[in-house]
C-alpha cells in the first residue's frame, strides 16, 4: 500500500529540504513526497523539486491551505494521503507511519487518524508546553469521546476514499480547514487521536506575535466558522 505524504508549502525553503529529506531518508514504507507549493517567492518550489518526488504548483490568485492540501491530493496516488506542514520534524518517520498505518489495517470503519503536536524540544516555552497540551487534550476528547472530528493540519492521515467523499479540504476558509475537514470526516467514519503519534515544529507563529493573540485569532475563527460558515481572517500570512 502506497503512502502519499503531502506538504502544502508557502515561502518555506529554510525548512523544506529537511522535512523532505528525514521522509525519504528514513522511511522504508513504499510512500512518495508531493509538494504543494503556492506560488513561493523565494527557493521553496526550486527547492522541492530537487528532493521531492512530486512538486506541484498553484497557478490561481488567492490561494489557500485547503488549496494546497488538495491540488496535492490530486497529484497523489496513494491509498492513504498524509498531510504534514513544512516545518514538522518527525523523530522516527518509520515507526511513527507503522503505528499510524495499523490503525487503518485494524479498523474499516476508521476515515482518518491525528495526534499530538509539541514544539521542539530546543526552542519549547512553558506557554508551548501549556497551550499545546490543552489544545491536545480538547482535540483527544472531541476525536475518541464525542466522536466529532477534530485536527490540525501538523498532521492527518486520510483515506483516499473518504477524502474524496467529502470533497477534501474547503478552499475558501482561510484558516480552520484542517479542523472542517476532520469534521466532515467523522460524519462519514470515525475519526481517532493517538497519543503517541507526536510531531514536533517550530512554533514559529506563537513565538512571533505571542500566545495570547494566537488564541483569540483561534478563538474567534472557530467561532465564526462554527455560527456562520466562514473564517474572520481573510490571509494567512507566512512567518518565517
Amino acid at each position: 500500500m502506497l503512502l502519499s505524504v503531502i506538504i502544502p508549502t508557502r515561502e518555506e525553503e529554510k525548512t523544506i529540504a529537511a522535512t523532505i529529506h528525514e521522509l525519504r531518508d528514513e522511511l522504508t514504507i513504499p510512500h512518495e513526497v508531493i509538494v504543494s507549493d503556492a506560488r513561493s517567492s523565494d527557493r521553496t518550489a526550486e527547492i522541492a523539486r530537487e528532493h521531492a518526488h512530486v512538486v506541484v504548483v498553484f497557478e490561481g490568485d488567492k490561494h489557500t491551505a485547503g488549496i494546497g492540501r488538495n491540488d496535492g491530493a490530486k497529484a497523489a496516488h496513494g491509498d492513504l494521503l498524509a498531510f504534514i506542514d513544512a516545518d514538522v520534524h518527525i523523530p522516527d518517520p518509520n515507526a511513527f507511519f507503522r503505528r499510524a498505518l495499523a490503525h487503518f489495517e485494524n479498523d474499516p470503519d476508521l476515515v482518518g487518524v491525528t495526534g499530538p503536536q509539541r514544539a521542539l524540544p530546543a526552542v519549547e516555552t512553558w506557554a508551548d508546553r501549556a497551550s499545546f497540551g490543552y489544545l491536545n487534550a480538547v482535540i483527544r476528547f472531541q476525536n475518541n469521546v464525542l466522536r466529532r472530528g477534530e485536527g490540525s493540519g501538523k498532521f492527518m492521515l486520510v483515506r483516499r476514499a473518504a477524502f474524496e467523499k467529502v470533497h477534501g479540504f474547503r478552499e475558501d476558509l482561510v484558516t480552520r480547514e484542517d479542523g472542517d475537514f476532520f469534521y466532515r470526516l467523522s460524519k462519514i467514519g470515525r475519526t481517532y487521536f493517538d497519543p503517541k503519534l507526536v510531531v514536533y515544529h517550530g512554533a514559529r507563529r506563537a513565538h512571533r506575535i505571542g500566545w495570547a493573540r494566537l488564541w483569540w485569532i483561534w478563538t474567534i475563527n472557530t467561532i465564526s466558522v462554527t455560527l456562520f460558515d466562514k473564517a474572520v481572517a481573510d490571509d494567512w500570512t507566512p512567518i518565517r
